[in-house]
């Protein structure tokens, strides 16, 4: 059974139409890319699927683990085992990055975790990640560089091991050395049992994770699905390429 199976989705956000049917089959075992350019409504896909507000579903239906996405609330569907990594985490002034992650992972398996083997869980997480221990002790993101708060949100994943991950734009303001280790890091905590979905606009990140499907999101569609060869062609044809099959031959 499929993790997520996504059916001509369409929303709206301030009356406007961003995503204009949307089809999307995420399996377990599976990395999935979505790539294409600014305003194409990659980030709404995701919030869409994570229930944020101001995105309003108009037709189609996502169903996550056998359950009708669009039912739950935002806790039921982290409980549930989706998980957003934000292309921009808030500070949280007054809650530390350890009490944060303690307490989430609580909220997710029902279980406050043992002290010790937490500990050890989260500190071999962060060798992974280049992180100092420290970071635990700081407030969740305050004062954080973009990097550090990235490499946060790549944590809070490992930690909450979700079934399915969406990381939007986890890249978005990383030097070339911290995309190398969040991305390693990213392909490391793949299963087969869980699933990765991806949004970017940058094709380097190919250089540290492979993904089984690469997207192409144009004008809130998908246009076009490949394999890693997809990333190559849009490297060399860029976005107007698909832009211009989308106006000739309409929705793909």
């Amino acid at each position: 059974m499929s993790i997520l199976k996504v059916n001509a989705l369409r929303s709206t956000a301030d009356g406007q139409e961003i995503l204009k049917g949307i089809d999307l089959e995420i399996n377990p075992g599976e990395i999935h890319v979505i790539m294409g350019p600014n305003g194409a409504g990659k980030s709404t896909l995701a919030n869409v699927l994570m229930g944020h507000p101001a995105h309003e579903v108009v037709s189609g239906e996502a169903i996550f683990g056998g359950k009708v996405l669009f039912d739950m609330k935002v806790d039921e569907r982290a409980k549930a085992g989706l998980f957003l990594s934000f292309q921009y985490p808030q500070e949280v002034p007054g809650v530390t990055v350890d009490n944060f992650l303690r307490t989430s992972k609580k909220e997710i398996s029902g279980i406050m975790p043992m002290l010790g083997a937490f500990k050890k869980d989260v500190k071999q997480h962060m060798e992974m990640l280049d992180m100092d221990q420290k970071y635990l002790e700081r407030y969740l993101n305050l004062g954080f560089s973009g990097g550090e708060k990235k490499k946060n949100e790549i944590l809070q994943m490992a930690v909450l091991s979700p079934k399915l991950a969406i990381l939007d734009e986890t890249d978005s303001g990383l030097d070339v050395d911290a995309i190398r280790v969040v991305y390693e890091t990213v392909q490391k905590l793949a299963t087969k049992d869980n699933a990765i979905l991806v949004i970017t606009h940058y094709n380097k990140i190919l250089n540290y994770i492979k993904p089984d499907f690469v997207h192409i999101l144009v004008d809130g569609k998908i246009v076009k699905s490949g394999d890693l060869s997809l990333a190559t062609e849009v490297e060399e044809k860029g976005y107007e390429a698909f832009k211009k099959s989308t106006d000739v031959n309409g929705a793909a």
